[in-house]
């Protein structure tokens, strides 16, 4: 049987905005609190009172009233501009907050108010010393946020609602497994979260409380009213159940510790996350996987939450590795995860598990000793990424993986070095591949050529080089989506797309035997006839490659782009 708690937050707007503006300097414009104040919203037939605080109720305002008239009723009255985006990231700070108790909390919807949260607290009332030292903690701690709370605790989330919200006592309470249904009898329609103009036409009937519906036929309120009544009804009674969207899913690998003193050191921060992770330990092997990803949240006693988030480049169960990225990683945060006023709470969630089978453990006679046999190599790659990248920061250790191209170049890409180890093809004697590619191809200067007009010497970066062995050529085309011709200028020239003969200017038009139509047939003819007229043709989409072994017993790995041109790709061993 599920037990959840309702936290409810009386006029949650006006608190939310005077709780700002108190960590804001005063000024001439600060609202005081202690007199009449409302939240505005602009809507048809004027604005209208958003939320009213208490010394506003007290002169009679509510909710939905237009402004006009509550400015005739209450001269002075203070006013601001309702802010509903900042209430909800608010609140949405606040359930971070109240993870402390559980991690399954839900923010209230629209349809509750938005104005609170609901805890399902299965299993985790023990930790704050039963079911009511919760709620008391609950509200104390709020208080001490100078937020004021009601709460209530049940096996439903509409009953729970309901108490909250209109149980004359702060901290209404119902056992596992009671019946609901007297505990909510007295309470009024609207505790059951139904819309207002449902709630008036119920009174008109003579409907005024839960009592009058519990136990009266359901066929007469399904023929004459919405679905809504009846569903609500069964959900405050729990014969229908109510899901819950919690902030996050609720993990199944879960430890917390509320510590009887404030911890602000790294070392103890370090300590606790260490018993946390022991404690996770039994669970992981029970279920038969271990962690590949953590969450380390540190609540603060001001209600503020810092988070570390753990990822492992392999799944693991060992306390004293996460220790060490725990240390790596609040060194690297330095100030940033300031510690305020200390820590009360720290919890460690395994986010994402992975089976993890049995392992052997090593067995050696020179254990410990310098000579030793290694441990695991993929064990120790991944304790080194790991460490990396809680110094460095997420994702910032990366490694190659191959690539199905033909073009070396792009054969690679490099990605996180946390996911599987690159499988890479085995060697290719007769295609060798440079060890270092340049970032762009290096033009070379031809000094001498051979009688088959391959180079003989070449210039590169200011030094000759002559070449003594030449092995190739190796033509390597690109993707055959690549290979698209470029369109035809309508003054074809060199200085677009290399029409023209080298070193000639653009001609000043193009004859009818030139038409565009021609050279766009004729571009890709090698023909005489083409050269002579001078037309040059567009880059070929391949080229060829050859490893040239130089008199000083360099390599170099040489580039034909088909034309005149050669250029220098990459350095080989």
């Amino acid at each position: 049987m599920p037990r959840i708690v309702s936290i409810y937050l009386p006029r949650w707007p006006i608190q939310r905005f005077l709780l700002a503006q108190s960590r804001a300097p005063r000024s001439p414009d600060t609202v005081d609190g202690h007199h009449p104040f409302i939240l505005t919203v602009d809507a048809a037939g004027g604005p209208r009172i958003a939320a009213a605080n208490k010394p506003a109720e007290i002169e009679g305002l509510a909710a939905g009233g237009l402004v006009a008239d509550a400015r005739a009723k209450v001269p002075g009255l203070q006013t601001r501009p309702a802010a509903p985006e900042a209430d909800a990231r608010a609140l949405h700070r606040l359930g971070l907050w109240a993870m402390r108790y559980t991690p399954s909390v839900s923010i209230y919807r629209e349809a509750d108010g938005a104005d609170g949260l609901f805890l399902d607290v299965t299993g985790a009332s023990h930790l704050a010393g039963g079911e009511e030292a919760l709620l008391a903690d609950i509200v104390k701690r709020l208080r001490h946020l100078r937020l004021g709370a009601r709460v209530a605790l049940a096996d439903t989330p509409g009953a729970a609602w309901a108490l909250s919200r209109f149980q004359a006592q702060n901290g209404a309470l119902l056992g596992e497994g009671a019946d609901p249904g007297p505990a909510l009898a007295d309470l009024p329609l609207a505790a059951l979260r139904l819309a207002d103009d449902l709630i008036q036409t119920l009174r008109r009937l003579g409907f005024i409380r839960i009592g009058d519906l519990i136990g009266k036929p359901r066929a007469p309120f399904a023929a004459r009213f919405d679905a809504i009544l009846l569903k609500r009804l069964d959900q405050a009674m729990g014969l229908r159940e109510e899901a819950l969207t919690f902030i996050e899913p609720p993990p199944l690998y879960h430890r917390a510790r509320q510590l009887l003193e404030p911890v602000v050191s790294q070392a103890a921060v370090v300590h606790v996350a260490t018993r946390l992770m022991q404690d996770l330990t039994p669970a992981l092997v029970n279920g038969g996987v271990a962690a590949r990803a953590l969450q380390l949240r540190l609540f603060r006693v001001d209600g503020e939450v810092r988070t570390i988030h753990i990822g492992l480049a392999a799944a693991t169960r060992d306390p004293a590795h996460i220790a060490r990225l725990v240390t790596l990683d609040l060194e690297r945060l330095g100030e940033s995860i300031d510690a305020g006023f200390g820590f009360e709470t720290i919890s460690l969630t395994a986010t994402v598990t992975e089976k993890f089978g049995q392992r052997q453990a090593r067995l050696s006679l020179r254990e410990g000793r310098r000579d030793a046999p290694p441990a695991d190599a993929g064990e120790r790659r991944a304790e080194l990424i790991d460490a990396l990248n809680q110094r460095l920061g997420p994702g910032s250790v990366r490694q190659l993986h191959p690539v199905a191209r033909h073009d070396p170049a792009g054969a690679e890409v490099a990605l996180d070095a946390a996911g599987l180890e690159p499988v890479w093809p085995s060697a290719d004697a007769l295609r060798q591949r440079p060890s270092l590619f340049l970032d762009q191809p290096e033009p070379l200067q031809i000094l001498a050529t051979r009688p088959d007009g391959l180079p003989d010497h070449f210039r590169w970066r200011g030094a000759p080089h002559h070449i003594i062995a030449l092995q190739g050529p190796e033509r390597i085309a690109g993707p055959w989506w690549e290979e698209t011709a470029p369109a035809l200028p309508s003054q074809p020239g060199k200085e677009e797309y290399g029409w023209g003969k080298l070193g000639e200017e653009a001609p000043s038009a193009v004859p009818d035997s030139e038409s565009p139509k021609s050279q766009k047939r004729n571009r890709f003819e090698d023909t005489e006839a083409s050269r002579e007229r001078g037309v040059l043709l567009p880059v070929p989409t391949h080229q060829d490659y050859y490893v040239a072994e130089t008199q000083t017993g360099q390599r170099f790995w040489l580039c034909h782009d088909g034309r005149q041109s050669w250029c220098l790709r990459g350095l080989l061993a």
